[in-house]
């Protein structure tokens, strides 16, 4: 199997896109960065973004009717937002816990970050492959040990012998994706609660359940969060995006429920507006009844749709597609192809955005990180695949 050659002109835009990759770093370039750097590229699917388009319309549609069609929009951008303790008295009557175990933050990425620089002490065992910053954040700071899932096994997760490798290089603070990222492994309630348990007590467990609303584990499609278990666990912390579910990455939303003094110590160290206006108008729309009730309804059609566009992917001749439980499915390019010239083909050729993961580390083989759109994108990435693959 090879790809086709570019032309000259398709060489260039290639090339920029290589250089804007590395510029980004560990992480993808934005679709804006994309649109300001390359105006006459046409993108036509951002299968990079993880995100629930249904859910974004869902929020779309509240912020026209009650902001911006009554003009309320001025009073959120001129005035200062609420502080993180009044939004978390909010929130925290939603996920019913206590104001004082919740820490909101701006976007998830900040409370990662207040994590690992706040908490993480001596070693952080990590599980790969993984979402980058979790190390990223530690170098120079703690030592990180890696836990590595293998292909062979589907990404999947053993308890036992991840309490194992706990024992073997004795981390204060370990780390868990859960479904996890890129691979979209699901490690199953009972599976967790067993780590739970086994962990020592001085051990911080950090679940970040950023994806937590696209995995189930019956026809009810219903979520099932740890979040109940930090009562009863006081080393463990819940993480959670907003962005993935609800498609609301700009506006930076986030939330972690850990044990109230850590709770303290964080807004001691320089969290007491971190939220935007814009971010509380979310955080009150997600306490609102009306507005779950709509939202549950787009989710479960939305994971309905991702698992069925999985098993065409699966379909796709020179590629595996690995199962997932979150909103984006990794896939292996099989047969020597290069996963970056397979990108840049994918969106040069057919405008399609996916996100390669050469630079994952802990992944042996060209992969592919690919974003569920909705049927109709959704159709249009496997048709793009096919094509670039000359399997079409």
């Amino acid at each position: 199997m090879s790809v086709r050659d570019f032309t000259p002109d398709e060489a260039s835009v290639a090339d920029q896109l290589t250089k804007l990759k590395a510029a980004a770093g560990s992480h993808s370039p934005s679709l804006l960065t994309l649109r300001e750097q390359l105006p006459h590229l046409d993108i036509a699917v951002d299968a990079c973004f993880i995100s629930n388009p249904y859910a974004t319309q869902l929020f779309l549609d509240h912020l026209q009717r009650e902001l911006i069609d009554t003009g309320a929009i001025r009073d959120v951008l001129e005035f200062y937002p609420s502080q993180n303790e009044v939004i978390a008295e909010l929130l925290a009557s939603q996920l019913g816990i206590g104001p004082e175990s919740l820490f909101v933050g701006n976007g998830a990425i900040e409370i990662i970050q207040a994590l690992i620089h706040n908490v993480a002490r001596r070693r952080v065992l990590v599980t790969l492959p993984t979402f980058s910053s979790y190390y990223e954040f530690a170098a120079g700071r703690v030592e990180v040990a890696f836990h590595t899932l293998s292909k062979d096994d589907e990404f999947r997760l053993d308890p036992e012998e991840y309490l194992a490798r706990v024992r073997e290089v004795e981390p204060d603070m370990v780390v868990l994706i859960n479904p996890n990222n890129p691979d979209g492994s699901y490690l199953p309630h009972g599976d967790l609660l067993l780590i739970l348990d086994g962990l020592p007590p001085e051990v911080t467990a950090v679940v970040d359940e950023s994806f937590i609303h696209f995995a189930f584990e019956d026809l009810n499609l219903d979520i099932r969060s740890v979040i109940p278990e930090c009562e009863h666990h006081p080393n463990l912390v819940v993480v959670k995006s907003m962005s993935k579910d609800f498609g609301i990455a700009g506006i930076r939303a986030g939330y972690a429920v850990m044990h109230p003094d850590r709770v303290g110590d964080l807004l001691r160290n320089g969290y007491l507006w971190n939220s935007n206006g814009l971010a509380e108008y979310f955080f009150r729309l997600y306490c609102r009844a009306d507005f779950l009730e709509s939202y549950d309804l787009v989710r479960k059609q939305y994971i309905l749709e991702t698992q069925l566009f999985y098993r065409q992917l699966a379909k796709v001749p020179g590629t595996r597609t690995y199962p997932s439980m979150a909103n984006f499915a990794l896939v292996e390019i099989l047969d020597g192809v290069s996963a970056d010239l397979v990108t840049q083909h994918l969106l040069v050729r057919h405008g399609v955005y996916v996100r390669t993961c050469s630079d994952k580390i802990g992944l042996d083989g060209e992969f592919l990180r690919v974003a569920s759109r909705g049927l109709r994108d959704n159709q249009r990435i496997i048709d793009a695949l096919g094509d670039v693959l000359g399997t079409g």
